[in-house]
């Protein structure tokens, strides 16, 4: 879709999801409600409770991608979620996106967050950008039944983030990059009708080039709820250790430092050591909103307040659910 100068840039967004019906129609209409004109969700696993609901909505492509849907595609499934996740992010970028001006892709534990409409703040790129990075914002997890509020930022780049991140989390915190337990990079807007494109998780090659007409989009807030709960994070836990964010093959949060071992070395010695408490006591440090650490990251500057009310709007957008 191309972009006149008096026209407002429309966006959609790519998600590859796993979850239950509830998360998965807050995810959406949370986000048709800041102003996102086409969402394509790529089922990674059925969930009919949600699928009729989001298939009614005139907003929203469904793709529900099973075993038939990845043999006709690949010949078979990519056994990693990452593969799957890029493919169909590119799929929907080449195939579907021709009716948007930016595509960004996100997770369903990503909630977009903006004190102005978001189109305007894409509207008031320049020309030459050609994709713009909103950075996250991580949860501090309350109770399961309380929606989101407090999110810490990720501490600045520079001489001083590793004090920084040792005043903030004493015990672990020369094992988290900007003081994050999920990433800090952020996900790409990208400008749709460039070509050849390849998407990843977190950046975008065009032509093999990597994140081209590149800028930052501080206007705009990812929102992760990485962890909501003790119960949600130790829920998830082990598939991310094995199979996710936590996997042995991610890089320690500072290669220089011999004492900084990545998040899987880190849990697999806590829990040989003291088992769940040993992740326990990670989570109350670095995760748990507690008066303590809200009151460390408020003298950091680095607290902010995010309430989303996805709940109220999934009732909007989906009133027949439920």
């Amino acid at each position: 879709m191309t972009q006149t100068s008096a026209q407002a840039a429309s966006w959609g967004l790519v998600a590859t999801i796993k979850a239950e019906a509830e998360q998965i129609l807050d995810f959406a209409a949370w986000h048709l409600e800041q102003g996102a004109h086409r969402l394509f969700l790529y089922l990674d696993a059925p969930c009919p409770d949600a699928l009729p609901h989001l298939r009614a909505h005139s907003k929203i492509r469904v793709i529900e991608t099973d075993v038939a849907h990845w043999q006709k595609r690949r010949g078979g499934v990519p056994p990693k979620h990452q593969a799957r996740q890029s493919l169909n992010a590119t799929r929907a970028y080449r195939r579907q996106a021709g009716d948007v001006d930016w595509l960004i892709h996100l997770d369903v534990d990503e909630f977009l967050w903006c004190g102005d409409r978001i189109a305007e703040v894409l509207t008031a790129l320049p020309a030459d950008t050609l994709c713009a990075r909103a950075r996250p914002l991580e949860a501090l997890a309350g109770e399961a039944e309380t929606s989101a509020d407090s999110f810490k930022a990720r501490i600045p780049s520079g001489p001083e983030q590793d004090h920084t991140t040792e005043r903030l989390y004493p015990r672990f915190g020369r094992n988290l990059r900007g003081g994050f337990v999920s990433h800090v990079q952020g996900k790409l807007f990208v400008r749709t009708g460039l070509a050849p494109v390849e998407l990843r998780i977190h950046n975008v090659f065009v032509d093999g080039a990597e994140n081209p007409g590149h800028c930052e989009l501080p206007a705009v807030d990812l929102c992760h709820l990485h962890a909501e709960s003790w119960a949600q994070w130790l829920a998830q836990y082990r598939y991310r250790h094995q199979k996710g964010s936590y996997r042995a093959e991610m890089a320690p949060a500072r290669r220089s430092d011999p004492t900084s071992c990545n998040l899987h070395s880190l849990f697999a010695a806590l829990e040989a050591e003291q088992g769940e408490a040993g992740l326990r006591a990670f989570f109350d440090e670095v995760c748990a909103n507690s008066d303590d650490l809200r009151a460390r990251l408020q003298a950091e500057g680095l607290l902010r307040h995010r309430p989303l009310a996805r709940h109220a709007a999934r009732q909007r957008q989906f009133p027949q659910y439920g």
